[in-house]
């Protein structure tokens, strides 16, 4: 059975243990890349291959992380239910069938 977690912590993306790895295919993106990568202080592998397709993958990551999303808080059975007639939640809208 392969385990999913291991329990070990990912380094962050753009640090010296895991750097963002980026591939371009022209000299001019290379410069332009790297000066980003600059920057902002990012650790960086770039690779140049005009035969490959460009991958920016890591860089966009890195310029546009993802927002945390925060769980909305659920009514308690006890609570006023937030359809407004005054009626407990679980009498009203929290029925069951």
């Amino acid at each position: 059975m392969k385990k999913i977690f291991d329990g070990q912590k990912k380094a962050k993306l753009g640090t010296e243990k895991r750097p963002a790895v980026v591939n371009v295919q022209t000299e001019v993106r290379l410069k332009e890349v790297v000066s980003i990568f600059e920057g902002n202080g990012w650790k960086f592998t770039i690779g140049l291959d005009p035969d490959k397709p460009e991958d920016i993958t890591d860089l966009e990551v890195l310029l546009n992380p993802p927002e945390t999303k925060i769980a909305e808080k659920k009514i308690g059975r006890n609570e006023l239910c937030p359809c407004g007639s005054g009626k407990k939640y679980k009498k009203c809208c929290g029925k069951l069938g």
